[in-house]
């Protein structure tokens, strides 16, 4: 799915965006990280997933392309990012705290931000920056559904209180990343918007977009003076460029790619460990899906631990068919799901699909792997007399063109939580309900959990409904992968954190 979701849910999606799970460099070569005090100045090109088509200004829309993302984190500030504890830091926002009600969050703002062309930031630049995330919730996959907007103000220049529709313990962790602020009354997002972050843009286009080091940011002096975004479709092409000594960083690389560096030498490798997926998505609400025991048939006939063994080349293990096997909230004790081709055949033919079954996966190349994992699958579902056609669709248009839209796809996860998974894509209301999953009891048992302050209560409740969802949804997900991004030696610093916690590059450096 797009970061966040991709973007989203791919980044996203999105962000993903809060896990708790482990992360690490490597060197696959005999380059070894650059350590000791950083250095100031150099130049950082990254070349980051994107694609020129769907390139965007705007901050507050779908966030469908990692190189749009990359450049809004580095030139706007948000409220909280992601910590690497799992919990949420203070950005722009140093404090935050709810009534006793839980239904109304008092955000303090530090006071010493500026925008780029000299105003200060303000109270009501957040308010009105929040606002318009709401009101554009069908592009973004409803990134703030969880708050009233319109219930909610501006105390002064420094304090927002923020309601929310129900009791919400996480509201700081809902901001995290995404919330990016613009100057009030913003409409014209043809250009470049002046933002208070710790780069400003000096040009922007389609492919690349050229950022200069602010030097009236608030926070830590960036030791870069220069960073390029390149927003490059292919990942081989990507890992090229770095290889090649055309950009010095390549976020999501395939494995294959990984391998070759280490035979090359000179190169680093930076892991995200556990938090690439690539889920086949069933809408229950399209046929044959819509039947629980034609869902059920094509779980058991996967075979998990080839599509892992080929798809990640031994940066992988196989997962249970929940999409967020890494968050605090999952139920580890369900019984790992098996293979069972018999099983599978007998609840096709239960469903009135004895002679066969002839259906459409849709995949791309967008991230490495996705389309040779559909063609495994595609054979693996042939044992239980299902023709499964493969389609590889433009990367470029996937994210808006099959994504949740078709009724049996490849998906993306970045390491998006399972809280703001169930936000975007799980709940009846949400604006991209990517499986139709329609469930009150879930609906309900999310609202609950997510009004529980104490942390091991609320994970045990979240752990409830994703049982349902283990049982009755529309997921096989097979197996998580490692993010690999790559790099040239002298780059450090690079975040290895899941989701939007890796589009924060602003302390990177470059030994010389």
């Amino acid at each position: 799915m797009p970061v966040t979701r991709r973007a989203v849910l791919a980044v996203t999606a999105a962000g993903a965006l809060l896990l708790t799970g482990c992360s690490s460099s490597d060197s696959p070569g005999d380059a070894a990280a650059p350590t000791g005090k950083p250095v100031d100045g150099g130049t950082l090109r990254y070349a980051v997933t994107g694609s020129p088509a769907t390139a965007s200004n705007d901050p507050h829309g779908g966030l469908g392309n990692e190189s749009d993302l990359l450049r809004f984190a580095l030139a706007y500030d948000v409220l909280t990012v992601p910590g690497k504890d799992g919990e949420p830091k203070p950005r722009l926002a140093v404090s935050w705290k709810p009534n006793k009600a839980m239904n109304r969050w008092t955000f303090t703002l530090r006071d010493d931000a500026r925008f780029t062309d000299g105003r200060p930031v303000r109270a009501a630049d957040v308010l009105y920056s929040l606002r318009r995330i709401a009101d554009k919730a069908a592009e973004n996959y409803g990134r703030l559904a969880d708050f009233d907007m319109k219930a909610s103000s501006a105390k002064g220049d420094h304090t927002v209180v923020l309601a929310t529709r129900a009791p919400m313990a996480q509201a700081a962790k809902a901001l995290e990343s995404v919330s990016f602020v613009v100057p009030e009354g913003t409409k014209d997002f043809s250009k470049t918007v002046p933002g208070s972050g710790p780069f400003k843009v000096r040009t922007s286009g389609a492919q690349t977009a050229v950022l200069v080091r602010n030097d009236r940011w608030w926070g830590s002096r960036p030791h870069l003076d220069r960073i390029e975004i390149q927003a490059v479709a292919d990942p081989q092409a990507r890992a090229n460029a770095v290889t090649s000594g055309q950009a010095d960083v390549a976020g999501s690389v395939s494995p294959a790619a990984v391998k070759s560096a280490g035979n090359s030498g000179g190169l680093k490798v930076v892991r995200r460990k556990g938090v690439t997926e690539y889920p086949f998505i069933m809408r229950m609400d399209t046929k044959p899906f819509d039947d629980p025991r034609v869902r059920e048939a094509f779980r058991l006939a996967t075979d998990r631990k080839a599509l892992v063994d080929t798809v990640f080349l031994g940066y992988g293990q196989i997962a249970n068919d929940l999409p967020t096997p890494y968050d605090p909230s999952y139920p580890g004790d369900l019984p790992q799901r098996g293979r069972d081709v018999t099983k599978a055949r007998e609840l096709l033919q239960q469903a009135g699909h004895a002679d066969g079954l002839t259906i459409t996966l849709h995949t791309t190349t967008a991230y490495p792997g996705m389309d040779t994992a559909a063609t495994l699958y595609a054979r693996q579902l042939s044992e239980i007399g299902v023709k499964a056609e493969v389609e590889v669709e433009p990367a470029d248009t996937y994210w808006t063109a099959v994504y949740a839209k078709k009724a049996f796809y490849t998906g993306y996860y970045g390491g998006i939580s399972f809280p703001d998974l169930a936000r975007v894509g799980l709940l009846s209301t949400s604006p991209t309900n990517e499986i139709a999953w329609k469930n009150k009891k879930f609906d309900a048992g999310f609202t609950q959990a997510m009004g529980t302050l104490d942390t091991d209560r609320r994970n045990t409740l979240l752990a409830g409904i994703q049982r349902d969802l283990w049982k009755d949804g529309g997921y096989v997900v097979w197996g998580t992968g490692d993010g690999l991004d790559l790099a040239a030696r002298g780059v450090a610093g690079l975040p290895d954190g899941p989701g939007f916690q890796r589009m924060f590059i602003d302390q990177v450096w470059m030994a010389k």
